[in-house]
C-alpha cells in the first residue's frame, strides 16, 4: 500500500502478457507531448471515444486503508480520499462513476484484462510498476513505524526492529521496508504477514508483535481514532502515489492528468485531501510517472 508493493509474480505476469505484443510503455517525452496536445482543451474534451461512449468511469480500489480507501459505517458503500478523488475525476470527464473493490494484487492484472479504467488505491509509483500501467500522481508518502502506545519496548528506528517480532501487510512496499532492514539484522526479525494494515494491528494488541510499518497518514489515523497506538515520525521509502491506467491508453492518462490540472487549479483537489485530514500529502501540480505534466 507504499500501501501495498505489487507481488513479484503478479508484475511478471503483467509484463508477460504486455510483452506478447501489447504497445510499449509511455516515456517523459510521450506524456509531454501528451500535455502540448491537450493545451486548450478541456478534460472532457480528451476523454478517449472507447471510454465516452460508455458513459462510465469504471474504478477499482481495494478497501481496508482508511482514509484512503473504506467502507462508510455500517454500510458496502466505498468511501475515503481515493473514491471521491476518483468521483471528482470522473465529474470533469463528464462520466458517471462505477467502482469495484477487489485484492490489492489482482488490480493491475484486472485493469490490463479490460476489467476497469483507472485504479485509485493508494498504489505507490514504481518503475517496476511502470512496465505495465502510467500513473497520474496525486499523493505523496512513506511507511511509519507503529507501536502501542507509550511505546514499552522502547523502538525509535528501523535498527530496533532487529531480533523482534514485525507484523506487516502481504504484498505492501512497507513489507519491503521490513525485509530490507531484516537483511541488515545481525540478529534477524521475526516477520509475520497480515491481509492488510488493520489485521496487523490485532497481532499488536494481543502482543504477538512489537511493531508495524504503515502508511504515515492511514497510520495517523488509527493512532487518532483508537488511542492505541503511537506513531513514530519518520517516514520511510516517501514517494508518490498514482491514479494507474494501462500504458496502453494515454489518450485516457492525458484526460485524467488534465482533470488532475482543473481539479488542482479549482481547488475541488484540495477539498478532497483537507477532508480526511491529509492535505499535507498533497501533490502540487499533475504530474505522470513522477514527472511535471506539462
Amino acid at each position: 500500500m507504499t500501501k501495498r508493493l505489487y507481488s513479484v509474480i503478479a508484475i511478471a505476469a503483467a509484463v508477460s502478457a504486455l510483452a506478447g505484443g501489447c504497445g510499449r510503455s509511455a516515456s517523459s517525452d510521450d506524456a509531454n507531448a501528451g500535455a502540448t496536445a491537450a493545451a486548450g482543451k478541456t478534460a472532457k474534451d480528451l476523454v478517449p471515444e472507447s471510454v465516452s461512449k460508455t458513459g462510465e468511469l469504471r474504478m477499482a480500489t481495494s478497501e481496508g486503508y482508511p482514509p484512503m480507501e473504506m467502507y462508510k459505517k455500517g454500510t458496502q458503500e466505498l468511501t475515503g480520499v481515493d473514491p471521491d478523488l476518483a468521483a471528482a475525476i470522473a465529474g470533469k470527464l463528464g462520466l458517471k462513476l462505477t467502482m469495484t473493490n477487489a485484492a490489492f494484487d489482482g488490480l493491475i492484472p484486472g485493469l490490463q484484462a479490460g476489467r476497469w479504467d483507472v485504479v485509485l488505491s493508494s498504489m505507490s509509483d514504481t518503475e517496476a510498476r511502470r512496465a505495465a500501467v502510467d500513473f497520474v500522481d496525486y499523493f505523496n508518502a512513506g511507511g511509519a513505524i507503529m507501536v502501542k502506545k507509550g511505546n514499552p519496548e522502547g523502538i525509535k528506528t528501523l535498527e530496533d526492529l532487529c531480533g523482534r517480532t514485525v507484523v506487516l501487510a502481504k504484498g505492501s512496499s512497507n513489507l519491503a521496508i521490513g525485509q530490507r532492514q531484516d537483511d541488515k539484522c545481525d540478529k534477524k526479525m521475526q516477520i509475520m504477514q497480515s491481509e492488510d494494515a488493520p489485521t496487523g494491528l490485532l497481532s499488536i494488541d494481543s502482543g504477538r508483535a512489537v511493531a508495524t510499518i504503515v502508511d504515515s497518514p492511514v497510520a495517523a489515523m488509527y493512532a487518532k481514532e483508537t488511542g492505541k497506538y503511537d506513531v513514530l515520525p519518520e517516514q520511510y521509502d516517501a514517494g508518490p502515489w498514482g491514479i494507474a491506467i494501462d500504458r496502453r491508453n494515454t489518450e485516457l492518462r492525458d484526460a485524467v492528468a488534465k482533470a488532475m490540472q482543473e481539479l488542482l487549479a479549482d481547488g475541488g483537489y484540495k477539498a478532497v485531501l483537507d477532508k480526511y485530514g491529509v492535505g499535507t500529502n498533497a501533490v502540487s501540480e499533475a504530474m505522470v510517472n513522477t514527472k511535471p505534466w506539462k
